[in-house]
């Protein structure tokens, strides 16, 4: 009697310890079955983009009763003297300069226009969204050649739960695709090689360990 049931204890430890193998084995795969992120992703063309929230600085030559420093609304317009109302956000600074230009040309003869960003916000697309096990989960501004090492400080690093480790970022420029990376590697340990470029609107999502 005694024999069966230390027969049918060990058939039970070893069910527990095939179940748990299994279990790591899913997780392990499920957080491996994304490509690693590429380490180059910044674009090389990229011009910043308006957003609601941002700050600008409108310069109109020889006009300086025309020259002013406009917030962009909630809405994405703007308001100036001589214009009610003008779309802002979607567009570069260049490209806005050109609008208010054509809007002034009806009241002033060749106007110049120059548009200066000073507070950067940037469309809601453009943003880089962190959720998940961060310190901070927040959206922040897109900026060229941003690094997650700089996103990663910029939310004051991971909790003590986070599986930094299995984080992906995903990608709306690439369809939706999402991308493995190391951040565990990158913090914790310092491995530089774990750092990756992001990508306007990327969502960089951070799971919760387990173990």
């Amino acid at each position: 009697m005694i024999k069966s049931i230390q027969f049918t204890s060990r058939k039970l430890g070893f069910a527990l310890c095939a179940a748990t193998l299994a279990l790591l084995q899913a997780c392990a795969s499920s957080s491996g079955g994304h490509p690693p992120a590429p380490v180059s992703a910044a674009v090389a063309d990229y011009s910043y983009i308006v957003g609601a929230g941002d700050n600008i600085n409108i310069i109109v030559w020889r006009n300086p009763e025309l020259s002013m420093a406009v917030p962009v609304r909630p809405d994405g317009k703007i308001a100036t003297p001589l214009i009610d109302e003008l779309v802002a956000q979607g567009k570069n600074p260049i490209e806005l300069a050109r609008e208010i230009e054509k809007q002034l040309s009806k009241y002033v003869r060749d106007p110049v226009v120059t548009v200066i960003v000073t507070g950067f916000v940037g469309p809601y697309s453009e943003q880089i969204r962190v959720i998940g096990e961060a310190a901070r989960p927040q959206a922040l501004p897109y900026k060229q050649k941003m690094t997650i090492l700089d996103v990663m400080i910029a939310v004051g690093g991971l909790t003590d739960f986070a599986a930094g480790n299995e984080a992906t970022i995903l990608r709306s420029t690439d369809g939706g695709k999402q991308y493995s990376v190391r951040l565990k590697d990158l913090i914790k340990r310092g491995d530089v090689t774990a750092n990756v470029e992001m990508r306007p609107g990327d969502v960089l999502i951070i799971p919760q360990s387990f173990f």
